[in-house]
């Protein structure tokens, strides 16, 4: 993962990149986000209702702050009246599905994580691909399952029942159908 954030050098990609391996949100809940959103007193973000969603409040790092300062000083003089948090560099409107799509596309392309003609699921690489990679960071480091599923705000029981920790290899690999990270 750092090796992929490390490789974005452009401001709003960079802060969307950040913000999804460091709190595991949604592409749709990333889309929805306002500036005003953000709380900075206790680096917060206050997530728009969702059925998917048990919790509203996903926190974030000194790392992610700074990205999304960064971003915010831009995106003010890109369109100040706009409350979108990510804008689309073309439309200065809310940023859609497909923007966010491409923008993490280009950059997994050039890495070689995402090859669009490969019929593996484990050679794409998406937006969703942060949430599993926030998963995976928090159960290799022992947090137990509970909270992840309290961070991930699963309202589903079983969501991080398909994530388990394969100790027979001694490699401590996490495996997602197919997928090791």
């Amino acid at each position: 993962m750092a090796r992929f954030v490390n490789s974005v050098m452009d401001p709003r990609d960079k802060a969307m990149v950040v913000l999804l391996a460091k709190t595991g949100i949604r592409r749709g809940e990333l889309i929805r986000l306002d500036v005003d959103d953000i709380k900075w007193e206790d680096y917060s973000i206050t997530l728009k209702p969702t059925p998917k969603r048990s919790n509203r409040i996903v926190f974030f790092d000194e790392e992610c702050a700074t990205a999304l300062r960064r971003w915010l000083k831009v995106r003010e003089k890109l369109n100040p009246r706009n409350k979108a948090l990510f804008m689309s560099y073309n439309t200065l409107e809310r940023i859609s599905r497909n923007g966010v799509w491409n923008a993490i596309v280009k950059y997994a392309v050039k890495l070689g994580y995402h090859n669009p003609e490969s019929p593996r699921l484990e050679d794409h690489f998406g937006p969703h691909c942060f949430r599993h990679w926030f998963t995976t960071w928090l159960l290799r480091n022992g947090m137990p399952r509970e909270y992840v599923k309290e961070l991930r705000g699963d309202k589903r029981k079983e969501a991080i029942g398909i994530y388990h920790i394969d100790r027979e290899e001694g490699r401590g690999n996490l495996t997602y159908r197919g997928f090791i990270y």
